[in-house]
C-alpha cells in the first residue's frame, strides 16, 4: 500500500474526528512535511483540501437525509459553529446547508468521493545516492503555489532567465529550483534560483537566503520534466517508506543535469530530499 493510500485510508476511518495534517501524518509514520508533499504530488490535492471535501460531502448526504440539527452535522463536519460550517458548505457547494436539508437531494453538488489510487502504476527509480551538502547561498525569483497550480512554474522559470545576467558572483552558472515545505493548505514556496559565492546586490523583484547544511538522497528523475510528478509521487509513496529515511522539514533542491535543454524540458534533473539526521 502506498503512502497516500495509507493517507487516504486514514481519512476515511477518521472523518467524523478532530484531525489534521500532523495527525495523519503521524498515523501514518513519517513527517508533516512527508505526506503533503506525497499526497500533493500524486493527486494534485493537498491533504486538507481533499479531508474538508470529504467532510463537506458526506455532511451534504447526511444533510439530504433529512436531518434535522445543522449544528450536529457541523461538528461532526469538524467545525466549532453553524456559522463557520455555513461559509464553508456555501463556498464549497454555491448553496446552505438548509437548502440542501430542504431539497432532500444532493443533485447537482460536486460531491467529493473517496479516492481510489489502488490501481496506479509507480514509476520505477533506481535507489538514491545519500550525501550531505553545505550550506548553500541562492538567489532566485520567489512565488508561491499550489498543488494544483503547479502549472504555472515553467513560465516561472522563463521570467527568472531574463535576470540572469544580473545575478553577480555566481557559484555555478546551472540554476536550481528550491521548494520550501507546504503548509496544511498546500501552499508551497517555489524558488527558481541560482547558486552564488556571496551575497551582494540583489535585483528588483529577487530574494536572496541561505539553505541549510543537510543531508539528503538524491533521486535522478529521467525523461521530460513535465512528468517530474511521477517521479516524485514514486519518491514520497514508495522509495523512502521503503528505505526506512525520515524526511526533514527543509527546502527540496531540484538540480539540472548539464544536459538539460530549457527550451525543450528534456535533459534530465536529479531531486534532493532533505532527511532528517
Amino acid at each position: 500500500m502506498s503512502l497516500v493510500d495509507k493517507a487516504v485510508w486514514v481519512i476515511e476511518r477518521n472523518s467524523s474526528r478532530e484531525l489534521g495534517l500532523d495527525a495523519i501524518a503521524q498515523a501514518c509514520g513519517v513527517s508533516r512535511s512527508h505526506v503533503a508533499n506525497a499526497f500533493g504530488a500524486t493527486t494534485g490535492l493537498s491533504v486538507v483540501k481533499y479531508l474538508r471535501g470529504r467532510r463537506l460531502s458526506e455532511a451534504a448526504r447526511t444533510l439530504a437525509a433529512g436531518v434535522p440539527d445543522i449544528l450536529t452535522v457541523a461538528f461532526d463536519a469538524g467545525y466549532a459553529s453553524h456559522e463557520a460550517f455555513t461559509r464553508a458548505f456555501r463556498d464549497r457547494f454555491g448553496v446552505t446547508p438548509e437548502q440542501v436539508r430542504d431539497a432532500r437531494s444532493v443533485e447537482g453538488l460536486a460531491l467529493v468521493g473517496p479516492l481510489d489510487l489502488v490501481a496506479r502504476t509507480p514509476r520505477a527509480l533506481d535507489p538514491p545516492r545519500l550525501l550531505r551538502q553545505d550550506a548553500l547561498r541562492v538567489v532566485g525569483l520567489a512565488e508561491t503555489h499550489t498543488f494544483e497550480s503547479a502549472i504555472r512554474i515553467p513560465a516561472q522559470w522563463q521570467r527568472f532567465m531574463a535576470y540572469d545576467d544580473a545575478i553577480a558572483a555566481k557559484a555555478d552558472p546551472i540554476p536550481l529550483g528550491v521548494t520550501r515545505a507546504p503548509d496544511d493548505e498546500g501552499r508551497f514556496e517555489y524558488v527558481c534560483a541560482v547558486e552564488v559565492r556571496a551575497i551582494g546586490h540583489v535585483p528588483t523583484d529577487l530574494v536572496a537566503f541561505e539553505v541549510p547544511a543537510c543531508r539528503y538522497a538524491v533521486f535522478e528523475h529521467r525523461g521530460h520534466v513535465s512528468t517530474i510528478y511521477d517521479t516524485y509521487a514514486a519518491i514520497w509513496n514508495g522509495a523512502l517508506p521503503a528505505s526506512g529515511l525520515r524526511v526533514a522539514d527543509a527546502p527540496i533542491l531540484e538540480r539540472h543535469h548539464e544536459t538539460f535543454d530549457p527550451r525543450s524540458g528534456e535533459g534530465g534533473l536529479n531531486l534532493w530530499i532533505p532527511l532528517a539526521d
